[in-house]
């Protein structure tokens, strides 16, 4: 994993040197971090991106700082919406251009989401990035810098964590086109690529092991593979103790690139192996 240049100061860098000794009364330091997070709340900055020549993903170690900074100059505030009281350092988010936003929806200031994309009742959190034409579904969360790509569909109550620390440590990244699972799990800097396709309740973490149904073979841990149809599984090991069936990932078919989220293909192909969304 590499890092990636940023728009963000490095007096951010300065400030995390000494960031034990950081509290609220301390304005210089304050303003330099509220810079710095209105990057990442414009999508000016972002905490990763997938490098389209390596194909890596590459972190803005200085976003990740920003974040976890604000922690340390901002205070405790209290704040109200229609009769909800809140007592929180960070404000939610104001800015929704393009962006439709149901109400019981949740953006925290420091994400980004950008026109077309679609907040039913759910949560966003700080650094997290939902790019346009994605939609977060029914009590789906996007965790503290989860990146998100274009034309997703998180269903409903499904969960992607979040990373901040360490600073360097990669995010989950979904990218564009995947369709996420009713009440799926992608946690611990798994990646989702392109156009893969997870079924309800998958757990999908780093060192998920995965599995292609058809050929047998192990493929990389951690990451649902583009364009793929994949569901949870089990995969039998031995212990002192007997066998038990440790959790995988089952890669249950190809799609074809460029595949949209045709969802009545989707179920047959699901319901085929007595599986639904």
């Amino acid at each position: 994993m590499s890092l990636v240049d940023s728009p963000i100061s490095a007096d951010i860098d300065a400030l995390w040197e000494h960031r034990a000794t950081l509290n609220p009364a301390d304005q210089d330091a304050r303003a330099t971090v509220v810079e710095a997070v209105n990057l990442l709340d414009n999508g000016t900055a972002r905490v990763a991106v997938v490098d389209p020549d390596t194909d890596e993903v590459l972190v803005d170690e200085r976003a990740k700082r920003a974040i976890l900074l604000s922690f340390k100059v901002l205070e405790m505030t209290e704040s109200t919406v229609g009769g909800f009281h809140h007592h929180d350092r960070m404000p939610l988010k104001e800015h929704f251009d393009g962006v439709r936003v149901v109400p019981g929806a949740i953006a925290r200031w420091g994400s980004y989401l950008a026109p077309g994309a679609v907040l039913m009742p759910s949560f966003v959190n700080i650094g997290g990035y939902v790019d346009t034409g994605s939609m977060v579904d029914t009590w789906a969360t996007v965790g503290s810098a989860a990146q998100i790509g274009r034309n997703v569909h998180l269903a409903g109550g499904s969960g992607i964590g979040g990373v901040l620390e360490p600073p360097n440590a990669a995010p989950v990244v979904i990218e564009d086109d995947a369709f996420i699972g009713s009440r799926s799990m992608v946690v611990e800097s798994a990646r989702v690529r392109r156009g893969a396709k997870l079924g309800a309740g998958v757990i999908l973490t780093k060192s998920t092991r995965v599995f292609d149904a058809e050929t047998g073979d192990e493929l990389p841990r951690g990451e649902a593979p583009a364009w793929s149809v994949c569901v949870s599984s089990t995969r039998v090991k031995k212990f002192p103790g007997g066998e038990f069936g440790m959790p995988c990932l089952l890669v249950l078919k190809r799609l074809p690139e460029g595949s949209d989220h045709d969802k009545l293909a989707l179920n047959d192909i699901l319901r085929d192996h007595g599986i639904a969304t």
